[in-house]
Parts: C-alpha cells; structure tokens; sequence
C-alpha cells in the first residue's frame, strides 16, 4: 500500500516511552488516535532498538485494533534500522522522519522504496533560503520549529552558534508559500497557538507534551484537533 497517498499531517503526535509520565505508551497512542490524530511517530533518545521496535508493534496494533491502519500513518524518528527491523518482523511501519544530521534522505528512499513517507526537519538556520533550494525529490514534508522554546527536545531549534530561534508566524506563512511539499509546524505549541498557526497556511501541527504529558490524554488531543479542525485558514 502507498501510504504516501493517505498521509494526513494535520494533527501529528510524537510519542515514546520518556514522554508520557510513566504511562504505558500505547495507551497514550490510542487516547491520541482516538480523538482524531491523523499521523503519529515514534521518538526516543533513551530506548533501545528492542525497545523500539516493540513500541512500533504496539503502535500498529493499536491502530489495527482502531482500524486507522490503512489512514494514520506510522513513522519512525532518525531510525532506519528501526523501521527496517520492524519490517522485517512484520510489523507495518509506513516510513521515517529524519533530521539533518541523521542518515540522508536519499538512502531512506533507497531501502525503504517508493511506497514509503519520508519527513525531513527543515534546517533551523537560514530556513527560508534552505527550503527555497533544497532538492525535495525523496522526502513528503518538512518539519518545522520550534514555535516556542519546548523541554521534549532541547537540542532543536538552534542557530550555528547555540543560540535558540523560535519561528514566527509570519516567518511560517512565508515557509509555506515557497516550500514544494507540505510542512507541519511544531515545538511547545499548545491549543491556544492553533488559530494563528493554521492562518500561516501551514499543513499542520505536531506535538508532544501537550497530549502525551496531559493530565487526560484523551481530552488533551481531543480539543488539539477540534480547534485546528474549527480554525479558519488566512
């Protein structure tokens, strides 16, 4: 199946086993897919590749069991030995999300074929210049941010010299205008930054804090995906 053709990156949840307080991840995921999150990655710095490739098992069951495996697409963060592994367990993980630091582009198009979703982080320094030329053949969107400063990753959004750059929404509507694929925009955004955000034109919003760090889950991406589905574009 090309899950290139489904993805929907207008409510986008990353999650793994440090974000969610102790609660198991999978519950986490449903309480996501549930109310209405239409793409979803898993991230960690701390889990194994076992690990992750369990987590990736219990994620694809979950949407089995909600029947939105064939519509929310599953990826995972800068592991191509992940996704492939998984594979190869048989376990249906729809592609990858790299950064720019992390394997190319080109080679998760190379082995994970042409059926796969390849996201890309957007370069944080001279953004709009990097997007303007950079060749999008291999990849399906950008990710971008952070909006605000956010604690789920504190290494993102710096400039060449260590200092934090956060994205304007007037920065973001200009993203969107000239970049060839579609871009979902995130970092600390919480409920409250979606109006604004969806003006800028912008395909979508990503989170992690504020569903997977939510005192109720299930309330939390309920109202993320309510108020961006409510929110008029510019």
């Amino acid at each position: 199946m090309n899950m290139r053709e489904k993805l929907d990156i207008s409510a986008y949840f990353v999650v793994g086993p440090e974000n969610t307080l102790g609660r198991p991840v999978k519950d986490v995921i449903r309480a996501a897919v549930e109310n209405g999150f239409t793409c979803l990655q898993i991230r960690s710095k701390v889990a194994s590749a076992r690990e992750l490739i369990a987590l990736c098992g219990e994620a694809a069951a979950v949407l089995k069991d909600l029947g939105r495996e064939k519509e929310v697409v599953l990826l995972v963060d800068d592991r191509l030995d992940v996704v492939l592994a998984a594979r190869d367990a048989g376990i249906k993980v729809d592609g990858i999300h790299v950064g720019q630091s992390d394997i190319p582009v080109s080679v998760c198009r190379k082995l994970l074929g042409p059926d796969s979703v390849v996201g890309l982080s957007a370069r944080t320094h001279e953004l709009l210049d990097y997007v303007r030329h950079v060749d999008t053949k291999d990849i399906d969107y950008f990710g971008a941010g952070p909006l605000h400063e956010t604690p789920t990753k504190k290494d993102c959004g710096r400039d060449l010299d260590g200092h934090i750059i956060t994205r304007s929404f007037e920065e973001l509507t200009k993203l969107h205008e000239i970049s060839p694929v579609p871009v979902v925009v995130g970092g600390g955004v919480k409920a409250k930054d979606l109006p604004e955000l969806k003006k800028t034109g912008v395909d979508g919003f990503f989170v992690v804090s504020a569903v997977a760090g939510a005192k109720d889950p299930a309330a939390a991406a309920k109202e993320l995906v309510s108020v961006w589905q409510k929110s008029p574009r510019a």
